[in-house]
């Protein structure tokens, strides 16, 4: 190892996401997760709750949507009853977090448009993109965002000051995104909505010589891109990896690697990294994301992260 190399750290960290004014995660157990999103309480599988929930059966009960999973992974159908009865498929309602605003919906593959336990990243990035220096053509520092979703960590950053490219494969989710760049006021800061495969436009971009002060990259287990390309995480993510650390700038402060799939790990993540940033200094730090309980008795553990920040 190069004294110049990035420092990877000894032990794991948990970035860990506790429940906002529009999110909480109530209770847990028996395979389920009980959770509030704005005035909805919804039941969701959660394979790894392995305990014995803390409430009473009356609370679960009474949730206003419940996701009824199909033999297909992800994908199911919701059950809605109470305050949800009166939605229409495809029906949202407003959510926020801090400042930014968006819309939350019931979808076929068992989440509400969003992550919630990504909160935690949207709190480090907000600081992170205010430390970062300008580009340098002494504009706002430029963020790379790729398989952004409903771009909630876009916007997040944006109102923090950067200049944003929003990367997903849907058309449909990123215009999701730009609703909610409305939502919270944001239309007119500087931010590039590319609907494309992720690996296409990071080969392009290599090409041209672009460059950008920070990344995040939170790609699936297994998609499809606009054209019928194929993502899969394991064969794909080290070329695309390695292609991200070819658009760090000089001033670059960070690049963001996230993964859901459960035979990854932090530590992989972050082996994988380092990898692919021999040189450039800096730091890595690696773990997983957890929601926490309400009652503080409990956190779930949800996705593995690494990311390096420069020194």
């Amino acid at each position: 190892m190069s004294p110049s190399d990035p420092k990877v750290a000894d032990l794991p960290s948990v970035m860990r996401t506790r429940g906002w004014a529009d999110y909480g995660l109530l209770d847990s157990g028996h395979g389920r997760k009980l959770e509030r999103y704005g005035p909805y309480t919804v039941v969701r599988p959660e394979p790894q709750c392995l305990w014995t929930p803390a409430l009473p059966a009356e609370a679960w009960d009474q949730a206003d949507a419940v996701f009824d999973p199909t033999d297909e992974e992800d994908a199911g159908r919701w059950k809605l009853r109470g305050k949800a009865a009166a939605l229409a498929s495809g029906d949202t309602w407003p959510l926020a977090w801090n400042a930014v605003r968006f819309k939350g919906r019931f979808t076929s593959f068992r989440h509400l448009a969003f992550f919630p336990e990504q909160a935690a990243n949207w709190a480090w990035l907000d600081t992170a993109v205010r430390a970062c220096a300008p580009s340098a053509e002494g504009g706002p520092p430029r963020v790379l965002n790729l398989f952004g979703y409903t771009g909630v960590a876009s916007l997040v950053m944006a109102a923090a000051g950067a200049a944003v490219t929003h990367v997903d494969a849907s058309k449909r989710a990123v215009a999701w995104a730009r609703e909610n760049a409305g939502l919270s006021g944001l239309a007119d800061r500087p931010i590039r909505w590319i609907a494309e495969d992720a690996r296409k436009y990071v080969q392009r971009e290599v090409r041209r010589g672009a460059r950008y002060e920070g990344i995040i990259l939170d790609p699936p287990k297994y998609g499809r891109g606009p054209d019928g390309e194929i993502w899969r995480l394991f064969e794909n993510l080290p070329e695309l990896a390695g292609l991200c650390a070819q658009l760090l700038s000089e001033n670059a402060r960070f690049l963001v690697l996230n993964a859901y799939a459960e035979r990854i790990s932090g530590a992989a993540l972050s082996g994988l990294l380092a990898d692919k940033l021999k040189g450039r200094g800096g730091t890595i730090e690696w773990g997983e994301l957890a929601l926490v309980q309400a009652d503080g008795a409990r956190e779930i553990g949800m996705s593995f992260f690494a990311r390096w920040q420069a020194g």
